[in-house]
C-alpha cells in the first residue's frame, strides 16, 4: 500500500529504525528527541563506557546526497553545545563521541532500504571545546 508520509512522519520513521538498529548492536537508548534551549539531538545512547550523541539524517531511496553532507560545521556545533549542556545537567561523565547514521527509505512503501552508521563523524577540536 502507497503511503505519503509528510517530512515530519519520514524522519520520525528513520529514527525509529536507527533506535532499533542501535538496540539491536546492544546500545542502550537514553533519550530520543532530546531538546533544550540550545537545540535537539535525535538520539542519545550509551554504549560501553561512552555517551553516544546521534544524528539521524532520513533520505529517500537512492538520494542524490548523502545524509551526511548536511551536518555541517554550524549543524555539529549546536549538536556539541547541547550534548555539553546534557552532560553537565545528568552529571554523566562517560566519554562522549558523534555519530551521524543515515537511514534510506522506500518513501512510498515506508520500508528501510539501508542503514550506514558513522562512528566518530566528527568531533570536538577546538581549545574551547564543551568537554
Amino acid at each position: 500500500m502507497r503511503r505519503t508520509y509528510t517530512n515530519q512522519e519520514f524522519g520520525a520513521l528513520g529514527e525509529r529504525f536507527a533506535a532499533a538498529y542501535l538496540r539491536k548492536l546492544g546500545y542502550k537508548i537514553l533519550e530520543k528527541n532530546y531538546k533544550n534551549t540550545l537545540g535537539e539531538i535525535d538520539i542519545i545512547a550509551r554504549a560501553g563506557g561512552e555517551i553516544v550523541f546521534i544524528e539521524v539524517k532520513t533520505r529517500s531511496a537512492r538520494p542524490y546526497l548523502s545524509g551526511k553532507y548536511s551536518v555541517d560545521k554550524r549543524k555539529q556545533h549546536h549538536i556539541m553545545r547541547t550534548a555539553s549542556a546534557y552532560t553537565e545537567f545528568t552529571g554523566c561523565t562517560l566519554q562522549p563521541r558523534f555519530d551521524v547514521i543515515e537511514i534510506e527509505i522506500d518513501r512510498s512503501a515506508g520500508r528501510l532500504v539501508d542503514i550506514n552508521h558513522i562512528k566518530n563523524a566528527f568531533s570536538q577540536t577546538s581549545a574551547y571545546a564543551p568537554f
